[in-house]
């Protein structure tokens, strides 16, 4: 069963938040033992009183704190103090990997550093989440690393407010590029018997995820701005339009032939059916407006089965709760009764895993 590929494995999550904890959920979810320890001088990780309105007052679990927090056994300790230090470390002593996001300099000071831990479990993967790094000692919250990443100064819509993604984004790109180097870790044991140190940095996850942004600079010096949803490489790409019902979707057009195939369907004219995408990309405005003004002579029911036929790549703006209603949605519904309440969330692990022939190993959650 792929929820059993890493049964026996231990792991000591030590993180708070959201990057170290989803690392820890990812191996709870496919067999893992995890044990949480939550700091319980301060109350414990500080995303349980992140809540909506509409949460009660009263539940001891934010929704936020559940969503990387699934299938964990959960324990309070103080590291400073040496009874629950040394029970930590007994734990750490059999354990295979250990998550921490500690400030620069605290690890040391109560030795849960790499170096002391080694000392007592030398096939221990000792797997950090770092903030900023090089010195800088402000706290590294997501938006913060969004900001100083670029991603807030490319999102939304020129003469707007700037906007951040909706999710913690940098937080999960350094989870799974935490995720990544853990495996590497695991698989360098399996033929050395030695344990070693992986670091992500918030700052490298996001820098490593600018992709043909930052190339776009690197090579052509073309520096982004806030273009909301559109693509600069493509047009129309991520455009958005909306149909005489009042459905909202956006397009993506990739390909010349593609283009041609939306000419056919809007009936545009000869002049904008001729152009190649750099020069859509540099007549983007003149192009959207003619395709939304075709558009919206069609209903939804008649646009998207046309858009279908003729292979024109489209998505509807969903809302979540339409998402979430899906049944590929549903499948990937978790439930788990936490602290005495019983949260439900979607799993964090995407991929499925087959053998013998293509035969599903049938993952559906712990």
């Amino acid at each position: 069963m792929q929820d059993q590929i890493f049964k026996g494995l231990k792991v000591v999550e030590l993180a708070g938040v959201l990057a170290g904890p989803s690392v820890g959920m990812f191996f709870a979810e496919l067999g893992a033992d995890v044990i949480k320890v939550e700091n319980k001088a301060t109350g414990g990780d500080m995303t349980r009183k992140w809540k909506v309105p509409g949460e009660s007052p009263t539940d001891p679990l934010s929704a936020y704190y559940s969503s990387v927090n699934f299938f964990k056994k959960v324990v309070f300790a103080n590291l400073k103090e040496d009874i629950d230090q040394r029970w930590i470390l007994d734990e750490i002593q059999s354990a295979d990997i250990v998550i921490v996001n500690f400030k620069p300099g605290s690890a040391e000071r109560i030795g849960m550093d790499y170096s002391s831990l080694s000392r007592i479990n030398p096939k221990l993967i000792y797997a950090s989440v770092e903030g900023l790094g090089r010195g800088d000692l402000r706290p590294a919250f997501d938006v913060v690393l969004q900001a100083e990443t670029g991603y807030i100064s490319m999102t939304g819509n020129e003469g707007e407010s700037f906007s951040k993604m909706p999710v913690a984004l940098i937080d999960l790109l350094a989870a799974h590029q935490l995720k990544q180097g853990i495996l590497m870790a695991l698989i360098r044991r399996g033929t050395s018997g030695k344990g070693c140190c992986v670091k992500v940095s918030l700052l490298k996850a996001g820098l490593a995820s600018l992709a043909n942004q930052a190339t776009n600079w690197l090579m052509a010096n073309h520096l982004p701005g806030r273009m909301g949803t559109r693509h600069p490489n493509i047009a129309p790409y991520g455009d958005s339009f909306t149909t005489l019902d009042g459905r909202n979707f956006v397009l993506a057009v990739g390909t010349e032939k593609q283009w041609a195939d939306l000419c056919d369907l809007l009936e545009l004219s000869e002049e904008l059916r001729g152009m190649n995408n750099l020069e859509r990309v540099k007549n983007r405005v003149e192009l959207v407006s003619a395709c939304d003004q075709r558009f919206r002579d069609f209903s939804s029911k008649e646009l998207f089965p046309r858009l279908i036929s003729a292979n024109v790549p489209y998505g509807e703006i969903l809302k979540l709760d339409e998402v979430l209603s899906s049944s590929v949605a549903r499948e990937m519904i978790l439930e788990e009764e936490q602290e005495g309440v019983l949260k439900r969330g979607l799993r964090s692990v995407a991929f499925e895993i087959f053998e013998n022939g293509g035969k599903d190993l049938n993952y559906r959650g712990k």
